[in-house]
């Protein structure tokens, strides 16, 4: 079993929701508004719920170019978008605003969600600058607001940067449950999309064992069965979309292959 919301399951699919760009954000359609970003949401999760994964993400990966501060306007669109789809959901759900750790934690709990996913510790030198996240303010809200059930999902290298920690990545996961109390650890590559690391996933996998690992980016049917071999759990969105685009709606036919890879293993 990976967490309780997920049922009695070995391993889990985690698929990605990716909400338009978000008001306040460069690429925010303002002719289709509110009910645009809503209505294309919602034809992406009943594709995802009908074709078989076991929870839904929700996230903001259009709103480019990226912040490290999520701005008022846009965190509270996207718990408003959220809460609008809620009562079509039939699998657990969570949230991630990139790539502010204490908004994803904030959204997250408002809405009702199960887990929060985010950049939490580390150092990174990245596209918008110095990253320098602080897990302990994350922890700190999620007491405050009464949610010490929601899971953190911890992404310990961030894509769009590299880690300025020199410590091997299994270490810097072990290090992250020991002394900033992830509750998962993610494994990504170096962009939306693109693989992590074999390597590193299975160093991480055998080091880090009293929580689940998950790869974060970059699973696709063709090697799905080899991760899942190793990790617990997998968080998808590119290669469920049409023509394997981020920024495409859900395509189910492509779903629908990930999930029968996936059958015998889960």
């Amino acid at each position: 079993m990976v967490f309780d919301f997920l049922g009695s399951r070995r391993k889990a699919v985690i698929a990605m929701a990716h909400i338009g760009a978000l008001p306040g954000a460069p690429l925010f359609d303002a002719e289709g508004g509110m009910v645009k970003l809503i209505d294309d949401m919602a034809r992406d999760i009943e594709n995802l719920q009908d074709n078989g994964v076991h929870a839904i993400m929700f996230g903001n990966e259009n709103d480019r170019p990226y912040r490290f501060a999520a701005p008022m306007e846009s965190a509270v669109a996207m718990t408003a978008i959220i809460s609008a789809l809620k009562p079509m959901l039939k699998v657990p759900f969570g949230v991630n605003f990139l790539w502010d750790p204490t908004a994803s934690v904030a959204i997250a709990g408002a809405t009702g969600a199960s887990f929060a996913r985010e950049i939490f510790t580390g150092l990174f030198a990245s596209d918008m600058g110095l990253w320098q996240p602080n897990a302990a303010d994350a922890h700190k809200l999620r007491t405050e607001i009464g949610r010490k059930d929601l899971k953190l999902f911890y992404n310990i290298n961030a894509e769009f940067a590299a880690s300025l920690d020199t410590r091997p990545i299994e270490l810097r996961a072990r290090s992250a449950v020991f002394s900033s109390l992830a509750d998962a650890i993610l494994v990504s590559g170096p962009l939306t999309g693109q693989p992590a690391a074999a390597a590193d996933l299975r160093k991480v996998a055998e080091t880090v064992t009293e929580v689940p690992v998950f790869a974060n980016t970059g699973v696709n049917p063709d090697n799905v069965r080899d991760v899942l071999s190793v990790a617990s759990g997998v968080i998808v969105g590119t290669s469920l979309k049409v023509d394997g685009n981020t920024w495409n709606p859900v395509d189910p036919a492509r779903v629908k292959r990930f999930m029968d890879k996936v059958a015998p293993l889960v």
